[in-house]
């Protein structure tokens, strides 16, 4: 990782919201970066070469506010097609700007240039075809040599588009990387960087600035580092091209849009991101709302009051670091986070169906289901009880401090403004104090990291429960905006705790978001993860219906995590932490892998599940429903 980091190189600010300056890209009329808004994306998921689906799909995206649609063009036929997908579009009104997605085939790229308004490649497979998974030993002569190849093949694809008026995207993605880039660097950020910033200094060299770029992983951790990596190289190199978002193989219902949320949310809520793609298994038009959401919760930042700056050396924005905490109660030190329900305004408490590992409460005296009476509470401070009973916490504010107790473990509310120097003192000298961190700024993510910066640059080691509040009454939409605020501090290492307030909505759903956005941030697996891809004209089996079918036999599992893949361009890849994989191998086929290695081969589909299943029994991570 580069030192001596000028973060000025990486964002503009982490304490006031503003855009990433960067250089205005055409696609068709549609202007992408420079002082053009967010713009938002989707991808087609039918055949290409159905040209009445492919339009009717490219439609529901369009009339759904999608502002760019990319199809897959897997060769020169596919790349041909889109000529008469276009002029269909054209003829029924939707002039907006079609995207062609090439792997492996640069000719396709090239044919697909001459009739649509961008193209993505991406540098894992452009000149090199495809990968053969195998660790070379190069020399720099060698890694050179394939260097110069690669111009050979890019840069007469670069004077077609600089022909025709066509822009490219670069799109690393984290499955994909070529063995060059492996065998050299290894599955690491800067591999991903460099294999970018490769294709970059030949556009700089041939002067062909129409340009997007984009590193996306299904780990949303990896995800956000890189693409702070990718931004901070750029700028160093003097590059301002614009970068598009998106969080590979997010899988499908509320944890796809949690995950999207949080991957999505860490990096324009730094102003990073010109548009965006939300990669859901599901119809792609459902992909836009989502996004959409995602945009104006950032615009609403714009113009907010100032958050005092404090020194920022101790920050690691290209690489996981999880603040040093001590331990109170289990909270902190090396545990996990908590999940904390804060069921105060509840006269009588539900059933949860979801146990967290503490409640908030109005009173010590109110009873709680059978499921979590067992359970920490956290109550208001003014009880005697806390000095008898161990399952109770005192809730303090900076108020009650003269008066309170404290040589027990105790919860202390605070907000960033209360962070004063009397303030850092007294969390110095009380190691028992718990921080349960609020904010009412519209800009709180950036407040609220601004209080961990500060705790860093103090060597304040107390636990911090993050803690917001949301008045949104559609479930959707606070699963969304909640995760955008607070799945950036997780992914940072910042966070012991989380605890979400929202009123209009029920206890269960609220912990449940709760746990979704440790695990979509990789801070705490509660339950089975899904890598599962949206599709594309390359996949040869339902993906929506196969994905629900496997989370039917295998959602009670804990902590197991299960790719399902359309195809093999990014599916060996992308599921490199997956225990399981089930991926497309051709029509009506399907191979299975365990831990990145290939187990069986070119299976019947309809075989594929049960044996998947096996797998996980002869491994011993089976349990019964």
């Amino acid at each position: 990782m580069p030192d001596n980091i000028n973060l000025k190189s990486f964002v503009t600010s982490l304490f006031q919201y503003n855009r990433n300056p960067t250089v205005e890209v055409r696609a068709g009329d549609l202007k992408i970066g420079g002082l053009n808004p967010v713009r938002l994306q989707s991808m087609t998921t039918t055949n290409t070469l159905d040209t009445d689906a492919t339009v009717e799909q490219c439609i529901k995206i369009f009339d759904a506010g999608g502002e760019l649609v990319r199809i897959t063009a897997q060769g020169k036929r596919e790349a041909s097609n889109l000529f008469l997908i276009r002029k269909i579009l054209n003829k029924k009104g939707y002039s907006y700007p079609l995207a062609a997605d090439i792997h492996f085939n640069s000719e396709a790229a090239s044919v697909a240039a001459t009739f649509v308004e961008k193209v993505r490649i991406n540098p894992g497979n452009f000149a090199g075809g495809a990968k053969k998974i195998q660790k070379i030993a190069y020399t720099d002569e060698l890694y050179l040599k394939e260097v110069d190849d690669i111009k050979k093949v890019f840069v007469p694809f670069l004077k077609i588009c600089s022909k025709n008026g066509t822009a490219i995207r670069i799109g690393v993605n984290h499955g994909s990387l070529s063995d060059r880039i492996m065998s050299k660097y290894g599955d690491t950020p800067i591999g991903m960087v460099e294999s970018c910033m490769e294709y970059l200094r030949i556009c700089r060299d041939e002067n062909f600035n129409n340009v997007v770029v984009s590193i996306k992983s299904s780990n949303t951790r990896v995800m956000v580092h890189t693409v702070r990596l990718l931004n901070y190289t750029m700028k160093a190199e003097g590059m301002k091209y614009p970068l598009h978002l998106g969080v590979t193989e997010a899988g499908m219902g509320e944890d796809g849009r949690i995950k999207s949320a949080v991957g999505i949310g860490a990096l324009l809520a730094d102003g990073l991101g010109d548009t965006i793609r939300v990669s859901l298994t599901e119809d792609p038009e459902l992909e836009i709302p989502v996004a959409d959401r995602l945009k104006k919760h950032f615009e609403s930042f714009n113009g907010h009051n100032p958050i005092k700056a404090v020194p920022i050396n101790n920050y690691q924005p290209f690489e996981y670091k999880k603040r040093e905490t001590h331990s109170v109660i289990g909270i902190g030190g090396m545990n996990h986070p908590w999940v904390i329900t804060d069921l105060r305004g509840y006269n009588k408490i539900p059933n949860m169906g979801v146990v967290p590992d503490a409640v908030i409460l109005d009173n010590s005296g109110l009873i709680l289901p059978n499921d979590i009476s067992h359970l920490l509470r956290i109550v208001p401070f003014g009880e005697n009880i806390f000095n008898q009973d161990k399952t109770v916490l005192p809730l303090c504010t900076i108020k009650d401090i003269s008066d309170a107790d404290l040589k027990k473990p105790g919860v202390l509310q605070l907000g960033y403004e209360d962070l004063s120097f009397e303030t850092i003192e007294f969390l110095r000298n009380n190691k028992n104090i718990i921080i349960l961190l609020e904010t009412g700024h519209v800009n709180g993510v950036a407040e609220q990291r601004a209080f961990f910066l500060a705790l860093l640059h103090f060597k304040i080691t107390n636990p911090v429960i993050v803690q917001r509040k949301y008045l949104n009454t559609e479930l959707s939409a606070f699963q969304i905006d909640s995760a955008a605020d607070t799945g950036l501090l997780f992914i940072d290492g910042f966070g012991e705790g989380l605890s979400l307030v929202a009123p209009a909505l029920c206890p269960r759903e609220i912990t449940e978001t709760a746990f979704g956005i440790l695990q979509a941030s990789r801070a705490r697996f509660s339950k089975t993860e899904y890598i599962s891809c949206p599709g594309c004209g390359r996949t040869l089996f339902n993906l929506q219906s196969t994905t629900e079918l496997i989370k039917a036999r295998t959602s009670h599992l804990k902590g197991i995590k299960i790719a399902i893949m359309g195809c093999i361009v990014n599916g060996i890849g992308e599921m490199a932490d997956a225990d399981y994989g089930y991926v497309g191998a051709g029509a009506g086929r399907i191979s299975l892998f365990k831990n990145r290695e290939l187990v069986i081969k070119n299976m019947p589909q309809s075989e594929a599940v049960e044996r998947l299943i096996e797998l996980i029994k002869d491994d011993g991570h089976w349990l019964e429903p």
